[in-house]
């Protein structure tokens, strides 16, 4: 049977390029402190949930409270917007493809700066979705296909109507872009420098990172290793078990498309084909990837809503509980049993999970917590 997981073996090693370059120059958080909407998002600590499961201590980064849009993607959308109107003041209209959360927030982040924006959506994202990016004045556009097909059309109308392309995704030839979102969510982590990421060493063992086409990940793992190197904590890539991209490449050792049929109901991660900055990155320094089913997402949904003991309720959405839901598939699935043996969890672990949405299609969130779903 094929495995559910890839064990990697990391060198540790930031090799330099064009997207490097620009992590190493980011101001991100300098940009993103400079807006009347931020704050850091908070750390939430749940010591009863530690001890259920077992391990030292349990903490969730929030972003749901990211700039009033419910998810993280706010950081990379308007860093690389804000990045790319100083290079050329003169854009006039804004695009991408999304699956939700990152085509509403470029839409919030043109608005912001006075531009247009266009999104094109795959054709089974839900209504709630498309209503809440056209509410941040966005135009969408629904593609008769899936994620990589939206991201083409993006591309091709883009090129044709002389829009700028603002993708998390990057390619051949396209690698800017996506570099600048990338750096835009390193300010997730530097906002740990208070709490968890203070000293030359983490004082975190274990971080989990869902991943859909990787630049979160990808984000996640440069800054660990440029920041602490070979001291950095452990860490996971999760994905769906039918969009696995990553975990494929892994496989294949070489960049490769999902051969799952994308039905998920982790809408952000359903993405068939990771970026390529972000593929350069995980290999360097992720220690294992893994792909969980939809009923490890309801079961970290629930678990987290409804919170054990005094510990305080999380609402994370189908996406936001990825990495969450990998521990939960680790712990539960004997497949997964010698991943704890090689990470060594136990009671002194340290975990870090980081919720990236908050009930971000409220239908579908509301039928999982009622267990309708």
């Amino acid at each position: 049977m094929d495995k559910n997981f890839y064990k990697n073996s990391p060198n540790n090693i930031i090799n330099n390029n064009q997207t490097i370059s620009l992590l190493k120059k980011c101001k991100a958080i300098e940009f993103h402190s400079s807006l009347p909407e931020y704050s850091p998002t908070p750390l939430i600590h749940l010591p009863n949930l530690s001890k259920k499961y077992n391990v030292g201590n349990i903490y969730v980064k929030d972003e749901s409270f990211r700039f009033g849009l419910n998810a993280f993607k706010g950081l990379g959308a308007s860093y690389a917007i804000h990045q790319s109107l100083i290079e050329n003041p003169e854009i006039g209209t804004f695009c991408t493809a999304t699956d939700g959360n990152h085509g509403r927030a470029v839409a919030w982040a043109a608005t912001k700066f006075g531009k247009t924006s266009v999104i094109f959506v795959p054709k089974d994202t839900t209504v709630n979705r498309i209503e809440a990016i056209e509410n941040e004045g966005a135009k969408v556009i629904r593609v008769n296909g899936n994620y990589d097909e939206a991201c083409l059309q993006a591309e091709n109308m883009s090129k044709e109507n002389d829009w700028t392309l603002i993708q998390d995704m990057a390619w051949e030839g396209y690698t800017e872009i996506p570099a600048l979102i990338m750096a835009g969510y390193l300010t997730m982590f530097k906002e740990l420098e208070d709490s968890l990421h203070t000293d030359n060493k983490s004082k975190i063992d274990l971080v989990f990172l869902q991943a859909g086409v990787g630049s979160m990940a990808g984000a996640g793992v440069y800054y660990y290793l440029n920041r602490y190197g070979k001291n950095r904590p452990k860490i996971v890539i999760v994905e769906p078990e039918q969009a696995d991209g990553i975990l494929l490449s892994f496989k294949n050792n070489k960049l490769s498309t999902s051969k799952g049929n994308n039905n998920t109901i982790m809408a952000g991660l359903n993405c068939e084909t990771p970026s390529m900055s972000a593929w350069d990155l995980l290999k360097s320094g992720a220690d294992y990837s893994i792909k969980v089913s939809d009923n490890y997402a309801k079961k970290a949904i629930r678990e987290l809503y409804f919170p054990t003991g005094s510990d305080k309720r999380i609402i994370s959405g189908e996406s936001g509980v990825g990495g969450f839901a990998g521990f939960l598939a680790i712990i539960n699935e004997n497949e997964f049993s010698t991943i704890i043996e090689d990470l060594e969890i136990n009671e002194n672990t340290n975990i870090l999970f980081i919720s990236t949405e908050g009930d971000t299609d409220k239908q579908v969130f509301n039928k999982i917590i009622r267990e309708e779903i």
